[in-house]
């Protein structure tokens, strides 16, 4: 915002609000661009995990350094995407997009070459590092290259259903490319992917940049303590919370996250303006997303697990089973992209909120022999219609109203949300599942493990019964954080609905 607080259009969104006939035709492709560009990056998160058995044989991976497969892209991606935000703002979004897609793709190329272990795991750190340009300049160019209104909320609504599509996407690419192909070409599928984003690049509005440096302190800080923050929970989850290195992790966090926002309060051109805190909608939005994505990506992992180990899918069917879940996100985003100009959105994302729990606790009550027809899947299209209906408002909710130069790191912070979320919901579930199954049976793992490389059918069971215990325990506890969001939500977000073009100034610098 300028200093004044006056309204100012920027050049590059004036420019595609006053040529909107004959830039119209391109708004189509340019969402096209953005759509596959943010698919690409949230798959990546996901379509590693069914390959992982295969990459572990082929490459005589060790069981933490498997871990570490899907973990270095969480903590690269996570921990940068403040910087990611920050630099397009400064840089230029449209240039940073292009830098992230392109270091994304080549790191998918070295992923899908890589002969050993450690080559695989620095080009996964370095696909984090792709998506941490990409990601939030992608969000802050849909305000930039579509006017404010119907054109911009059915955008905002495709780019938020990719955040639940990408990861069931993922799944399902992740399972048919190992089973069919190898597992190689879960990293060469996004090399003609990135490449047409790259070439598509040129429909999408690049706006005035926003004079000023990049804050080095801020940035040392911020980036510093979100990756000791990702890397703490992770380790927390695999060694326990109690790990020695675990809480220097947790305790250099905060120390380092604390002196960025000491230094962020007196800079003059600071890498997070405190400001954007400074609107109850936008934090509101913020710990929502949080909370969604606490719940959410720890679903897919334990649905994963049950349905591979314990009713025994093969990997391209576990991917083809999350179909509903996809096609429910979808539906429900491209409705509530069209609700948000006529109902505030909480009206719109606290329903949603309370449906999605409701679908987490009809998985709570699954058994060993639960069917796929009458139990998994229509509790999975009940928990995606829920998140669906919350992502489009949350989404909106962070960047509407945000002044041009910070529109970039308003962005970052929604994905930064997201990202923290869901690597503290994994281990936090991760632990208390792992807990609650070794409570009714000691090792339920190994155990399962054990009784299907011996045939002793007894011990499968009890397993089996054991796992699903912990499963199901994890379940009601997404349910309780799509809760916890919902009573933010109620509480916090207190947004009118979206205008429609022209009938109000769009406040963005």
């Amino acid at each position: 915002m300028s200093a004044d607080s006056t309204a100012v259009t920027p050049k590059g969104v004036e420019a595609a609000g006053s040529g909107q006939a004959s830039a119209g035709r391109h708004l189509g492709l340019a969402l096209v661009v953005i759509a596959a560009a943010q698919l690409m990056v949230v798959l990546d998160a996901t379509i590693t995990n069914i390959a992982l058995p295969a990459i572990q044989t082929d490459l005589g991976v060790s069981d933490a350094g498997l871990a570490w497969i899907v973990n270095s892209y969480a903590l690269a991606f996570g921990g940068l995407l403040l910087l990611g935000g920050k630099a397009g703002d400064l840089f230029g979004r449209r240039k940073v997009f292009q830098v992230g897609i392109a270091v994304f793709t080549l790191a998918s190329l070295l992923g899908g070459l890589a002969p050993n272990e450690a080559l695989l795991i620095a080009a996964r750190v370095l696909q984090g590092v792709g998506a941490a340009l990409a990601a939030p300049s992608a969000l802050a160019l849909i305000t930039t290259t579509f006017p404010a209104g119907k054109s911009r909320n059915t955008a905002m609504g495709v780019y938020a259903a990719m955040g639940g599509v990408g990861a069931t996407v993922g799944l399902l690419l992740g399972g048919t490319l190992t089973d069919l192909l190898d597992w190689r070409w879960v990293f060469f599928v996004n090399i003609p992917i990135g490449l047409a984003v790259l070439a598509g690049t040129r429909t999408l509005v690049e706006a005035r940049r926003h004079p000023g440096r990049l804050d080095v302190p801020g940035a040392v800080t911020g980036t510093g303590g979100l990756i000791a923050l990702v890397y703490g929970i992770t380790r927390g989850g695999e060694h326990g919370w109690s790990n020695g290195l675990t809480l220097v992790s947790f305790v250099g966090a905060v120390v380092l996250l604390a002196t960025f926002l000491f230094l962020q309060a007196r800079t003059d051109d600071p890498m997070l303006p405190l400001r954007l805190f400074g609107d109850r909608n936008r934090w509101g939005s913020y710990a929502t997303m949080l909370f969604i994505g606490s719940g959410m990506f720890a679903t897919f992992y334990f649905l994963t697990l049950y349905m591979q180990l314990i009713l025994g899918y093969s990997p391209v069917k576990t991917g083809f089973a999350y179909l509903p879940f996809s096609f429910g996100m979808a539906t429900a985003a491209g409705v509530s992209s069209k609700l948000v100009t006529h109902f505030a959105p909480r009206v719109i994302a606290g329903p949603g909120l309370l449906v999605a729990a409701l679908g987490m606790f009809w998985f709570a009550t699954l058994e060993p022999d639960s069917s796929y027809a009458g139990h998994l899947m229509p509790a999975m299209f009940v928990t995606a219609l829920g998140l669906g209906m919350s992502f489009v408002p949350m989404t909106l909710g962070a960047v509407s109203g945000v002044s041009y130069q910070d529109t970039g790191v308003a962005s970052a912070l929604l994905n930064t949300a997201q990202q923290i979320g869901g690597a503290l919901g994994l281990a936090v579930l991760s632990t208390l599942s792992t807990s609650a199954a070794d409570d009714k049976l000691p090792e339920a793992a190994g155990s399962l493990y054990q009784g299907l490389a011996t045939k002793d059918f007894a011990l499968v069971t009890r397993a089996s019964e054991a796992l699903t215990h912990g499963y199901t325990m994890a379940f009601a506890a997404a349910a309780g954080m799509f809760l916890g969001g919902l009573a933010i939500t109620a509480l916090a977000v207190n947004a009118a609905k979206q205008h429609t073009e022209g009938s109000a100034p769009v406040h963005m610098g």
